[in-house]
């Protein structure tokens, strides 16, 4: 796998990369700012982005714009946001075109290696890795959606397992419910959102995105 990273912070920055070496994965190139990630996406067509919200030079939320860019110049190029900052509106577009291949974890909640590199792999295999923390402030809203609403209490905690990123086979671990109770509650999940039948992949991410909806 080959990677480039969007962050300006020197030493994290030569972190990641060293311990992405260990793990045999490639960085192909180290930017600090929006115009750097834009060239090197380009330039060397990586596997997935790691990419900081707040860049220079106002540190807002160039860095996940230039995501964004990205994922529009290469549809699908997965992007894994790393940063200390929740922005709901980016994180909600990054997930809008369904493709998935999207991931955002919070730099003071990765307390391991080992799941940082897991959710990196999950995010360029098309997953969704969503932190837990970022979850919870996009569903702080007041919207509504009947299907949701339709959605047993079970079902809810399930989507929302789903949201992090989690497999069936976690759900069921953090549930302590059978493999075959977490399947019935997920094709529950796809029928009652209207889902198509078809690439579950792709259906995950859609009832996701159909739940995140429903909450702001």
């Amino acid at each position: 796998m080959r990677v480039v990273i969007a962050e300006d912070n020197v030493l994290l920055s030569a972190g990641l990369e060293l311990i992405l070496g260990t793990k045999d994965i490639e960085v192909a190139a180290v930017v600090t700012d929006a115009p750097g990630l834009l060239d090197a996406a380009a330039r060397h067509r990586p596997d997935a982005l790691i990419v900081d919200v707040r860049l220079p030079p106002s540190f807002r939320d160039e860095g996940i714009r230039a995501a964004l860019a990205v994922r529009r110049a290469h549809p699908g190029l997965p992007v894994l946001v790393l940063s200390q900052y929740v922005e709901r509106v980016y994180a909600h577009e990054l997930l809008a075109d369904g493709s998935g291949g999207v991931g955002y974890l919070l730099k003071d909640r990765v307390s391991r290696v080992g799941e940082f590199v897991d959710a990196l792999r999950r995010v360029a295999r098309g997953g969704t890795v969503m932190d837990a923390e970022v979850v919870d402030q996009l569903m702080t809203g007041t919207g509504r959606n009947a299907a949701v609403d339709a959605l047993t209490p079970r079902e809810r905690e399930v989507l929302t397992l789903m949201a992090r990123g989690l497999g069936n086979r976690e759900i069921g671990e953090r549930l302590v419910i059978t493999d075959n109770a977490v399947h019935k509650h997920i094709g529950n999940i796809f029928a009652k959102l209207g889902l198509p039948v078809d690439d579950r992949g792709h259906r995950r991410v859609l009832a996701v995105l159909t739940y995140l909806d429903s909450r702001g």
